[in-house]
């Protein structure tokens, strides 16, 4: 029997938005992180998760319901962006395409009242935040073609060799993610770890839904103007790595 969430903070999102998710035999791609969070951080998760944040318990998500009195206009896109950090790019991503919904989903709750600040603070009314599961998201709560569009952008890239089998893009997460995509929807992940970036081309190429946005079959390069530069993507640059983005488009 469920048992009814406990928030964290007084109307804000709940540390087990689905108490019987641990019980299920599947791999998981992510730990909930929970962290400090500041008072900013807390006083806008206080204000405005009611009405901006949505807790992954299960229960079917009607898109348009969850971004009724944004400034979107009836059918207009919706994209799921999957581990957002700190929200910095997801919040310069929304102003930028104002006529787009986004719903950032994570489970690190610092990030989560640092994108909703950020959403008060430059007036975005086209930002919402899902707190848990994406993979019960995606499963349980999101409805077939309901999607103009996934981001994943530098997930967790588990190097070691024996943790592989929890990275996020994995076939079987792919599968079910297209199928919450409409025809013509853009699938645009990121990574600055090589071999994870070869393990996202090659799993996205496999899938028979899918076709590589570039004639070249390869990676986006140039890198994407879209997509903002990152505090975490510029340490890894500076560091010498390499980073991929991966554009496809859903075509079947």
């Amino acid at each position: 029997m469920s048992r009814t969430p406990t928030p964290r903070f007084a109307g804000g999102p709940a540390a087990h938005p689905h108490p019987e998710a641990h019980s299920e035999r599947r791999i998981r791609t992510f730990h909930p992180r929970r962290g400090r969070v500041t008072t900013g951080q807390a006083a806008a998760l206080e204000r405005h998760w009611a009405d901006w944040g949505v807790d992954i318990d299960g229960s079917a998500l009607d898109l348009a319901e969850l971004f009724k009195g944004a400034d979107l206009a009836p059918g207009l896109p919706m994209i799921l962006e999957i581990g957002f950090g700190m929200g910095d790019a997801t919040a310069q991503m929304a102003a930028a395409d104002p006529g787009t919904g986004i719903l950032a989903a994570d489970v690190h709750t610092p990030g989560q009242g640092n994108l909703i600040s950020l959403a008060e603070r430059d007036g975005l009314s086209n930002i919402r935040v899902a707190n848990g599961d994406a993979v019960i998201l995606l499963r349980d709560m999101l409805a077939p073609d309901s999607l103009a569009g996934l981001r994943v952008y530098f997930p967790d890239p588990w190097p070691k060799a024996r943790h592989h089998k929890r990275r996020m893009i994995q076939p079987e997460f792919v599968s079910l993610a297209v199928s919450r995509l409409r025809l013509g929807a853009t699938v645009h992940c990121a990574t600055d770890w090589e071999p994870y970036a070869e393990q996202m081309l090659e799993v996205l190429s496999a899938d028979p839904h899918l076709t590589n946005a570039y004639e070249t079959g390869g990676y986006a390069e140039p890198r994407p103007a879209f997509r903002p530069m990152t505090k975490f993507e510029q340490q890894g640059l500076d560091k010498g790595h390499v980073v991929h983005d991966l554009l496809f488009t859903r075509t079947v």
